[in-house]
């Protein structure tokens, strides 16, 4: 029945939110399902009725923060832009404060990323969302790319797009390094000062 579906949903979405809690404030070995039943409130067979094992619930939290952090970037309704450059910028600013919100779950990516080295499925994985988060920016970087030929002579679009994912992974590090000292203004403000000097109309 429907109603029972989404009570299912939403099950494995409190686990899943519990799972995030515990491995983000024990490292991905610290995470276990005795942890995260604690966490979530429930008994651990609940747990391993949605999961059966542990290993399938690490695949599920990295399938799960890929999916709430991975996302295409998000524009705002009927924003109008000055240029394709003033969007590329607003987007990247976007992205930025967006990643810098959540220290914690960026480094359980980075974690997954370095667990990604000995571990084939969640190497792939992972590789797999962040080639799809790149591949979102693609259109706004070819309309920057389109809006000024002479001057980005030389620039691929994937370069660009590229480009526009390290800032914004750069500023999620640096909020994950010092997390109360990190200005995350400061660090747009010197991005865009950067970002000006190479794509500015």
């Amino acid at each position: 029945m429907p109603g029972q579906k989404a009570s299912e949903d939403q099950r494995r979405e409190q686990i899943l939110m519990a799972a995030c809690t515990v491995a983000a404030s024990r490292t991905l070995d610290g995470l276990t399902i005795r942890r995260v039943a604690a966490e979530a409130g429930l008994s651990a067979g609940l747990v391993l009725f949605h999961y059966e094992i542990k290993r399938k619930l690490l695949l599920a939290l990295l399938d799960w923060i890929i999916g709430t952090t991975l996302v295409p970037p998000i524009e705002v309704h009927g924003r109008r832009y000055r240029s394709p450059v003033d969007r590329f910028h607003r987007i990247l600013q976007s992205e930025m404060r967006r990643w810098a919100r959540d220290p914690a779950r960026i480094r359980l990516l980075f974690e997954f990323w370095v667990r990604g080295a000995t571990d084939r499925e969640v190497g792939r994985r992972l590789r797999s969302g962040l080639i799809r988060y790149r591949q979102a920016f693609l259109p706004v970087a070819a309309a920057v790319v389109k809006a000024d030929q002479r001057r980005f002579r030389g620039v691929t679009v994937d370069a660009l797009a590229s480009l526009a994912v390290s800032f914004i992974k750069g500023c999620a590090v640096q909020a994950m390094i010092d997390r109360d000292r990190f200005d995350i203004a400061a660090y747009i403000n010197a991005a865009e000062a950067v970002m000006s000097r190479s794509v500015a109309p």
